[in-house]
C-alpha cells in the first residue's frame, strides 16, 4: 500500500482528532475530519489545559515546525501544583501527573490550542458532521453516516467524538462510562493589574487546589503568557488569527452531587450568575478570600459540567474502526492528563497509520496502537480516579472482578 492509497476518516474535531489529522497530513496521508458541532466555539469544554512531556512530545512530532513552536510560545510556565485546605493552609505541593522535568509541565488555553491544531486544514475540517453510525464492508473498508444524509468512506475510521461517541456505542457496546458523581462549575476571569493585585503570590501555582469540607474543592489555575502570542503568530504562522490571548485565571468549583442545592436539570438551567451565586455560598465559611475571588468570575464564563469516567475494558478484536482519547478513555480531572494522553493517542495511531501506509499490514498497526493505547490510557484512567477519590470525593471504579 502506497502512502497516499490509504484513507483515513477522524469523527471528531476535537484536540486529539486534531493532533491525529495534522500527523496524517504531514505523512501524506489521505485524512478527513468530521464534526458535530457547527464551529470550534459552539460549545464550551472549558478553558485551560496543562501540558505535561507526553503532550508536547506529541505535538512536536505531529505538528509542523512552525505550529509546534507556536504551541511552545503560547503556553505558560508555572511552579508546581499546590493543595491547601478551607483556610489556605498549605497540605501538600506535590503533582502526581508530573514528571522530573517541571519546565515540561506548562499551561494553554484550550481555545489557542485548538485554534493552531486547527490551522491549515481548512479543507479537510467538516464543521455541522454529526456521525450517527457507521458500516464495515466485505473488503474491510469503512462508511460513516451523518445526520444530514451525507457519508464519508475511508480505510480506517477513528473515533476521536467524546466521551459520547456515538461510534464506540456501535462498536463497543459493552463499554461502559459512569458518573463519578461529581459536578464541576468552570469559570474565569481576565487577569489585570488590578485582579492580580487582589490574589496573593502563592495562589499563582500550575494548579492550585483548595479542599474543603466532604471533598468540596476550589481550584484556581492562571495562563499568563512569557510574551504576547501575537509575536509568535506574526513570526510562525502570520495567516492565523488566534482570539482570547490576554492573561486570565481559570477557576472552578466541585462538589458531590448530595452537597449541591440543585438537580442537575436546575445546574443545566442556571445561569452563570446563579452558578457564581451558589460556589460563593456554599464556600462562605472558608478563608474569605476566597469569596473576593469567587466574585470576580465573569458569569457570561460560568457553566457546569457532570464528571464521568470510562470504566477499563478488556482487550476487543481490531478491526478498521479504533477509538482515541475521551471515545475510550475519559478520566477524571483529578491529575489533569486527559489531553495528554489524547495527544498521547494522536502520536501513537499516527506511527502506526504511517507504518500501515508504507507496506505494514494495516490491522496488525492498528492492533499495536490498541494495545499501547489501552495499556497507557486505562492506567491513566486508573489513576485518575484514585486521586478524584482522595480529592473531589468521586466514586471509585467499579471491582473488575464483580
Amino acid at each position: 500500500m502506497t502512502t497516499s492509497a490509504l484513507r483515513v476518516i477522524v469523527i471528531g474535531a476535537g484536540l486529539g482528532g486534531l493532533a491525529l489529522a495534522q500527523g496524517l497530513r504531514r505523512d501524506g496521508i489521505d485524512v478527513s475530519v468530521h464534526e458535530r458541532d457547527a464551529s470550534p466555539t459552539s460549545r464550551r469544554q472549558g478553558y485551560r489545559l496543562r501540558l505535561n512531556p507526553d503532550g508536547l512530545h506529541a505535538l512536536e512530532e505531529l505538528l509542523p515546525p512552525p505550529l509546534s513552536h507556536l504551541v511552545w510560545a503560547a503556553t505558560s510556565p508555572q511552579p508546581p501544583t499546590v493543595i491547601l485546605d478551607a483556610r489556605l493552609d498549605q497540605l501538600s505541593a506535590t503533582d502526581p501527573g508530573a514528571s522530573a522535568d517541571g519546565g515540561r509541565n506548562v499551561a494553554v488555553n484550550r481555545l489557542t490550542l485548538r485554534q493552531i491544531l486547527l490551522h491549515g486544514l481548512d479543507d479537510i475540517v467538516h464543521f455541522g458532521k454529526e456521525c450517527t453510525g457507521y458500516r464495515i464492508h466485505a473488503d474491510s473498508t469503512v462508511t460513516a453516516h451523518f445526520r444530514d444524509g451525507s457519508q464519508a468512506t475511508g480505510d480506517v475510521l477513528v473515533a476521536a467524538d467524546g466521551v459520547n461517541s456515538a461510534v464506540r456505542r456501535q462498536y463497543l457496546p459493552h463499554a461502559r462510562v459512569m458518573d463519578t458523581g461529581v459536578r464541576v462549575i468552570y469559570g474565569r476571569f481576565p487577569l489585570t493589574p488590578e485582579t492580580t493585585g487582589l490574589i496573593p503570590d502563592r495562589l499563582f501555582t500550575l494548579y492550585t487546589g483548595i479542599v474543603g469540607p466532604d471533598h468540596q474543592h476550589v481550584g484556581l489555575a492562571p495562563v499568563q503568557y512569557r510574551n504576547p502570542p501575537s509575536d509568535a503568530v506574526a513570526r510562525l504562522a502570520p495567516t492565523l488569527d488566534l482570539a482570547d490571548t490576554e492573561d486570565y485565571m481559570m477557576c472552578l468549583f466541585s462538589a458531590r452531587t448530595e452537597l449541591l442545592p440543585h438537580t442537575d436539570a436546575e445546574l443545566h438551567r442556571a445561569s452563570g450568575q446563579q452558578l457564581r451565586d451558589m460556589a460563593a455560598g456554599i464556600t462562605r465559611g472558608w478563608n474569605p478570600l476566597l469569596g473576593s475571588i469567587i466574585a470576580l468570575w465573569e458569569p457570561e464564563s460560568v457553566f457546569s459540567l457532570t464528571i464521568r469516567s470510562s470504566v477499563p475494558l478488556t482487550p476487543w478484536p481490531t478491526s478498521t474502526v479504533t477509538l482515541l482519547g475521551d471515545a475510550i478513555h475519559a478520566m477524571s480531572p483529578a491529575v489533569g492528563v486527559g489531553a495528554n494522553t489524547a495527544l498521547r493517542d494522536a502520536l501513537t495511531l499516527a506511527t502506526q497509520l504511517g507504518k500501515a501506509a508504507r507496506g505494514a499490514d494495516l490491522v496488525s498497526s492498528l492492533h499495536a496502537y490498541e494495545a499501547d493505547m489501552t495499556a497507557y490510557g486505562f492506567d491513566a484512567v486508573r489513576t485518575s480516579a484514585r486521586y478524584g477519590q482522595q480529592r473531589i470525593g468521586q466514586a471509585p471504579l467499579p471491582d473488575p472482578t464483580s
